[in-house]
């Protein structure tokens, strides 16, 4: 196996099991690794450290095992039944439930840094964020089908906008895995009993924001006789809920004309009337900007990412504060703003700070009634806190 060793004194963070390596602590590589090879890792004394996947840019190395293990026959295996068995225990997948999807493997919170799989009654969306993952995508499928059994109807990769363009990757979207007879039209999930369209070949990501489930619930919890604003709704999650929870009337914006059709069939698939709902195709800050003062009681504010790499930092900053500033200063007296962050790179400290600072630019007066965040089935590996990628405040404004 090909060898990666560590500059002296480089080595503390993987031995603390923090799983990256970054190019500025190797110091020597022995051997020519393509990207996505796996490789062992060796401390400046030459110690064994872990194995991995080799990549290159920032972080050389995405650590896989801190032993030997990765080269096993059941390597995969093992890992994927380990992460069902994690989500059986959390009550996500058990026959009867009102809730038939849910994140399978969360990257490093599940020790497998840059794989995402997500369930979807059945079906399993792949995301391999590293070039080693996307090798090992055959790999990871027919250890889906061992894992899940007559269960699993299919697994789609979606691989193309998240996977390295290097080493001459094939980054085409498709099905790894069809079972005779599995038709992908119109798959419909549920979560907590609430109904949605899913479509993993042409929607963001893999097809529905899974974490924001537990955010959705409050939101259910909070709406009773309260006119709602969802922005940046995306097929309109937050918008169910709410109208499940007895909101007067929910309006849902985003700039996607496919997402919006699909909040459309969303609503109607729960049963709720048209006159309950009005869907806007547009910008969210734009239609926020003229929105009159005291129509909506509850505002849920859920941006993508601002920031996808710090130096993006600072004007995703300032994006944020102008975002909830404009919110906050229109929302009713007595009413809730719901507003996220999903920017790995802003942490929960400096965003309730910039919340903090677009609240002190209204004069309102503003409390703190929850911090949001992730779900159990994104856990965060404790030895990697940057896997804490969701945030959210859910304020209340007099």
């Amino acid at each position: 196996m090909i060898k990666v060793i560590l500059k002296k004194g480089r080595e503390e963070s993987l031995r603390r099991f923090h799983p990256w390596v970054f190019s500025g602590a190797v110091a020597q590589i022995i051997g020519e690794p393509a990207e996505g090879d796996i490789v062992a890792v060796y401390a400046s004394d030459g110690s064994f450290l872990a194995t991995g996947h080799y990549q290159i840019g920032s972080i050389a190395v995405r650590v896989l095992s801190f032993d030997s293990d990765v080269l096993s026959p059941d390597f995969w295996e093992t890992m994927l039944s380990r992460a069902l068995r994690e989500r059986v225990a959390l009550g996500l997948h058990r026959e009867g439930s009102d809730t038939s999807c849910y994140r399978l493997v969360h990257g490093e919170g599940d020790n497998l840094p840059g794989l995402i799989i997500d369930w979807y009654d059945g079906v399993c969306v792949m995301q391999a964020h590293s070039a080693g993952m996307f090798r090992a995508r055959l790999q990871i499928a027919e250890a889906l089908k061992a894992v899940y059994g007559d269960s699993l109807k299919a697994v789609y990769d979606k691989s193309s906008g998240t996977a390295p363009f290097k080493a001459g990757l094939d980054l085409v979207d498709g099905y790894i895995y069809r079972r005779s007879g599995f038709n992908d039209d119109d798959q419909i999930v549920s979560e907590y009993g609430h109904r949605f369209i899913v479509n993993w070949t042409e929607g963001q990501k893999t097809g529905f924001f899974l974490d924001q489930r537990e955010n959705r619930r409050l939101v259910e919890r909070y709406a009773a006789g309260r006119n709602v604003l969802n922005l940046f709704c995306y097929t309109g999650g937050f918008s169910i809920y709410a109208l499940a929870g007895g909101a007067v009337h929910v309006d849902s914006v985003d700039s996607s004309r496919k997402a919006m059709e699909l909040v459309g069939r969303n609503v109607a698939l729960n049963g709720f009337s048209a006159s309950q709902h009005t869907g806007v195709c547009g910008d969210a800050m734009d239609f926020l900007k003229m929105v009159p003062a005291d129509r909506y009681d509850m505002m849920i504010v859920d941006p993508p990412a601002f920031a996808k790499h710090r130096g993006a930092l600072h004007n995703a900053l300032r994006a944020y504060q102008r975002l909830n500033a404009a919110a906050i200063s229109r929302v009713a007296p007595g009413g809730l703003v719901f507003t996220y962050s999903c920017s790995q790179v802003v942490d929960k400290e400096t965003f309730a700070l910039t919340v903090f600072s677009a609240a002190a630019q209204t004069g309102r007066s503003v409390r703190i009634l929850d911090r949001l965040n992730q779900p159990a089935d994104h856990p965060v590996n404790i030895y990697h806190p940057e896997g804490e990628y969701l945030k959210g405040l859910l304020l209340y404004v007099e």
